[in-house]
């Protein structure tokens, strides 16, 4: 079998893009929340708006999401229908915390997520469970400037002591930071960041981001010390940079654009700043705070593992004026590969690339890899009798899940599992839609938030069931 025994096959959501109850069980308001549909959304999540409550005119997509808090056990029994054996999901930080600074956490909040994991458990499946998927207490953001400031630090190691602490037994698989290098793309969406009148952006992004890896090596060390059986990992937004051509200027400028991406994973997994991200720094003269405490932190707590999502690779010309147009892709944008088709979104397809990207990660760090997130956004047609024929979804994952039973059964890396981005239908994080689908299942809910919420299955439904009773041999 291409695929080892006890292989994690599942799906992966964010609390923010499907949980909604956004008022309920004493939750607390998040940047996530204050990010609405439409054409502001991206403004925001630059920080060119100081949107930091709900404003008349906007909808706002996180309020009601797909209403998972009230149809867990409802969308869990599907997951467990298709097989099933893990489900990542991430945790709400103010539902726990709903400023971020209290003394002590939110009962109801904790009891919410216990009986989603007891849910899962009693249908035989894993929760991997991201601690922070892009959420920041608005209370934080206001208060303190959100993860620019070190006392961040102090109050995500009190939110993971509590969640190791609850969940210990319940929980093994935890995530830190979903994307940590969305901060550099998205700021406030990525890391609550609200850029002040002439600050530096990099600046504010680069000391966000050092805090987060501070913070992350924190929640490595406090899960192993509450329960030698936790597995840890961090995350990245991959899919590896192509030159334009085999001139050397693409080649250093894809070789750039590379290692600003595995900066996060390359400390997370290393312990330490890799001498081009030190030298970077130096000449952009940021000083990010580093302490030697930070030193030792970082140094001593590795993560167990290293996820990632994978959506297309990337390409990018020394100068870019010689190439073609902007081709887009989960925020980030490159030039146009001629050699690869792309979505209804114009995000590029290239199954191969998925192995590319796998092998470039395992040749890096040599430790094990989880991909948490992988799949297709489309427009989906509902039939007169209520039937989805989602073939190109199919088609896509088909071909990425080949591509990584290569790298396995060829290429010898060593892969723990493998969740689709969106088992469900779910708001999209980059522009607030519900039509630009990805699930299995089918949610009765337009882009203005209307709809029965009404679940049914997709065609791709019994096709991913079949490949995770196969155990990835079956791929129809």
């Amino acid at each position: 079998m291409p695929f080892p025994e006890g292989f994690l096959w599942g799906g992966a959501t964010a609390a923010n893009q499907c949980e909604g109850a956004y008022d309920e069980g004493g939750r607390g308001l998040a940047n996530v929340d204050v990010i609405p549909h439409g054409s502001e959304r991206n403004d925001v999540s630059r920080g060119l708006r100081r949107m930091l409550d709900f404003e008349p005119g906007y909808y706002y997509p996180a309020q009601t999401g797909i209403d998972f808090y009230h149809h867990y056990r409802e969308d869990i029994e599907l997951f467990a229908e298709m097989g099933f054996k893990v489900f990542r999901l991430s945790i709400a930080w103010t539902r726990i915390f709903p400023h971020g600074d209290e003394e002590t956490p939110n009962e109801e909040g904790l009891a919410f997520y216990e009986d989603v994991f007891r849910c899962c458990r009693a249908h035989g499946i894993e929760p991997l469970v991201t601690i922070t998927h892009f959420d920041c207490p608005i209370h934080l953001v206001k208060e303190y400037g959100a993860w620019r400031n070190r006392k961040l630090i102090d109050f995500y190691k009190k939110l993971v002591r509590v969640l190791f602490t609850r969940y210990k037994g319940l929980v093994r698989w935890w995530i830190t930071f979903n994307e940590m290098n969305m901060i550099l793309h998205r700021p406030f969406m990525g890391a609550g960041i609200v850029l002040e009148p002439g600050e530096n952006p990099l600046a504010a992004e680069y000391r966000a981001a050092h805090n987060e890896l501070v913070a992350s090596a924190w929640a490595v060390k406090i899960a192993h010390e509450i329960d030698p059986e936790n597995k840890v990992g961090c995350m990245l937004a991959a899919g590896s940079y192509y030159p334009y051509s085999c001139r050397p200027e693409d080649v250093r400028a894809a070789q750039l654009k590379n290692q600003e991406n595995y900066f996060f994973v390359d400390v997370q997994s290393r312990g330490y700043y890799p001498g081009y991200a030190a030298k970077f720094l130096e000449h952009e003269g940021i000083d990010v705070g580093m302490t030697d405490e930070d030193e030792k932190i970082l140094a001593e707590n590795t993560v167990d593992f290293i996820s990632f999502s994978y959506y297309s690779s990337r390409c990018i010309a020394g100068d870019p004026s010689i190439a073609g147009g902007v081709a887009e892709g989960n925020a980030f944008a490159g030039v146009e590969n001629p050699f690869v088709r792309t979505s209804d979104w114009g995000w590029i397809i290239d199954p191969l690339g998925f192995r590319i990207t796998i092998n470039d990660l395992w040749d890096r760090y040599q430790k094990p890899l989880f991909v948490v997130e992988n799949g297709l956004g489309a427009y989906d047609e509902v039939k007169p009798d209520g039937s989805i024929d989602d073939d190109y979804r199919i088609e896509y994952l088909r071909e990425h899940i080949e591509a990584m039973r290569d790298a396995i059964e060829e290429d010898g890396v060593e892969m723990l599992g493998y969740t689709t981005w969106g088992p469900i239908d779910l708001v999209s994080a980059g522009s607030g839609e519900m039509e630009k689908r990805y699930g299995f299942i089918y949610v009765d809910r337009d882009n203005q938030g209307s709809g029965t919420l009404a679940r049914s299955k997709k065609k791709s439904f019994s096709w991913y069931k079949q490949v995770i009773a196969t155990n990835g041999k079956d791929l129809g």
